[in-house]
C-alpha cells in the first residue's frame, strides 16, 4: 500500500538510459498534452542493452532516488532493458511509488494482434540484455501458453540512431535488413519493436516487413498504459494551460539536442546536467536516510 497521496497537479516522470524514451514522451504529450512530464535521460552511461541486470539496477535506482524529489505521480520506466532488467527490483525497493514500465504493455498488445490463431509466431527485436532476460517471453505466455516466438537480438541499431544516421541511411538500411529478414521468411504474424529507439525506425521496418506482420510499438503501448492508468486512478491533470516538459540528462553533449528533436518533433529547453557522482551520492544518502530512519 503507497504511504504517499498523489495529486493530479504532480508531473509524470519517465526515465531511460539515453534518448530512446524520449518516444514514449511524444506519444503521451500526443495523448495527454496538459500534463507535466520529467524525462531523465541517463546520457552518460548509455547504452544499458549490453550490461548486467546488477550494474542496471543500480543506474535505476540512483535515477528513481533523484526523481523522488520531484513528488511524481507515476514514474515510467521508458526503457525496454531497463523493465526487463530492473523493474522487480525497483517495485520492492520504492513500495510507495506508483511505477510501470515498457514491457507488459507491448506483450499485451502483441497477444491482441495475434487475434484468434492457435499458435501465433510472435518476433521480438529488441537489444541483447532485453532478450536474454526472457521478459518478453514471460509476459506473452503468461497470456497465450501456445504462441511461438522468434527472438532477434539487434545491437547494431541502438548506436546507429544514437550517431542520428538517417533512417534512410545505407547502413541503418544493411543492419535492418540483416535482422529483419529471417523474421520475414518465418513469416512472423506479429513483429514486437522492443526498443524505444526503434521507433525512429518504424516507417522503413514497416516497409521492409511488408503489410502482413503486424507492428507493435512499445513505446505507443507504453504510453496508452500510463494514460489508462492516470485515468482509472482519477490523477489526469485537469486544469488550464499547456503541459510542459523539462529533461535531465548526466552527460549534457550537443547530440542530445540533436536527437531529442528527432525524437520528439521539436527542439526542447535546454537539458539540466546531472552528473553520474550526483547521483550515486543522492542515492546513497536516501539509502542511509532509510536504513537509520
Amino acid at each position: 500500500m503507497r504511504s504517499r497521496s498523489m495529486s493530479p497537479d504532480s508531473p509524470i516522470a519517465i526515465l531511460d538510459s539515453g534518448i530512446g524514451g524520449l518516444a514514449v514522451v511524444r506519444a503521451l504529450q500526443a495523448q495527454l498534452p496538459h500534463e507535466r512530464i520529467l524525462y531523465f535521460g541517463d546520457t552518460a552511461r548509455t547504452p544499458y542493452g549490453w550490461k548486467s541486470a546488477a550494474t542496471v539496477g543500480g543506474f535505476v535506482s540512483q535515477i528513481v532516488h533523484y526523481l523522488r524529489g520531484y513528488d511524481p505521480k507515476h514514474v515510467v520506466i521508458g526503457c525496454n532493458t531497463a523493465t526487463a532488467l530492473a523493474m522487480n527490483a525497483i517495485k520492492k525497493e520504492f513500495p510507495e511509488l506508483s511505477l510501470s514500465g515498457i514491457v507488459e504493455p507491448g506483450a499485451r498488445a502483441a497477444i491482441e494482434e495475434a487475434g484468434a490463431k492457435r499458435f501465433p509466431l510472435i518476433a521480438i527485436m529488441a537489444t541483447e540484455a532485453t532478450i536474454w532476460s526472457k521478459a518478453y517471453e514471460r509476459a506473452i505466455h503468461r497470456r497465450r501458453h501456445h504462441a511461438r516466438l522468434l527472438l532477434r537480438p539487434a545491437p547494431m541499431l541502438v548506436p546507429l540512431v544514437e550517431e542520428a544516421r538517417d533512417p534512410g541511411d545505407a547502413l541503418v538500411k544493411l543492419a535492418l535488413e540483416q535482422y529483419l529478414q529471417p523474421l520475414v521468411q518465418r513469416g512472423a504474424d506479429v513483429l514486437i519493436l522492443g526498443c524505444t529507439h526503434y521507433t525512429i525506425l518504424k516507417p522503413i521496418i514497416r516497409k521492409m516487413v511488408g503489410p502482413t506482420m503486424r507492428l507493435i510499438d512499445s513505446s505507443q503501448k507504453c504510453a496508452d498504459d500510463v494514460a489508462r492508468r492516470l485515468q482509472t486512478a482519477n490523477l489526469l491533470y485537469g486544469g488550464p494551460g499547456n503541459g510542459s516538459l523539462r529533461c535531465f540528462v548526466t552527460d549534457d553533449s550537443p547530440r542530445f539536442r540533436v536527437l531529442a528533436t528527432k525524437f520528439l518533433g521539436h527542439e526542447p529547453q535546454p537539458p539540466v546536467l546531472v552528473t553520474p557522482d550526483e547521483l550515486y551520492l543522492a542515492g546513497a544518502s536516501n539509502a542511509a536516510g532509510r536504513f537509520t530512519g
